[in-house]
């Protein structure tokens, strides 16, 4: 992956571990509070919409290191110009999928002017579901970036999982 891609990995990084940050205090300090016997009106709404940002801010940058779910075995098992086909077929589909989600978001998004949160009245709810349109667009820029690299790895028919990674293995897939 490139500089780009390097520098949209790290922002996304830091924008979910964020997001994930300021979920926390938010469930918390709402606890707190309602453990002393004074709810609080708008924790609720704020903090289900926080856990959508992540959900979709997270996709993208899942995208990006190519760690959703995926059927590499399968993959693998079929003859390379299967592999290839299947392969553009499921950009295709994905890229897609994604772009249409990017076309209704902006639609929503027109839809809900002028309306706010129930709880917090000065915020406008289209700055809430905006992550809708832009979530879709950062998936499918980070598809687009990882997509030379996942491509030289399953043509060469190696594995694109990685699980190995996450669980202490050298990068050369190595227990270590």
């Amino acid at each position: 992956m490139g500089k780009t891609g390097r520098v949209l990995g790290d922002l996304l990084s830091w924008v979910v571990i964020a997001l994930m940050v300021l979920l926390t205090v938010v469930v918390v300090v709402a606890v707190i509070y309602r453990k002393a016997g004074a709810s609080l009106s708008w924790y609720d709404e704020v903090a289900s919409i926080l856990l959508a940002w992540i959900t979709y801010y997270g996709a993208a940058l899942a995208a990006l290191k190519r760690s959703h779910i995926g059927f590499d075995d399968v993959l693998r098992a079929l003859p390379v110009p299967a592999r290839k086909v299947a392969v553009v077929v499921a950009e295709i589909l994905v890229l897609f999928f994604f772009a249409l989600m990017a076309w209704a978001g902006w639609k929503v998004l027109t839809v809900l002017e002028g309306m706010s949160l129930i709880s917090l009245t000065w915020v406008p709810v289209q700055l809430t579901q905006s992550v809708i349109p832009i979530g879709a667009l950062l998936f499918i820029v980070a598809e687009l970036l990882s997509l030379p690299g996942y491509w030289r790895d399953v043509m060469a028919g190696r594995s694109t999982e990685h699980a190995p990674l996450a669980h202490g293995a050298a990068p050369d897939g190595r227990e270590g």
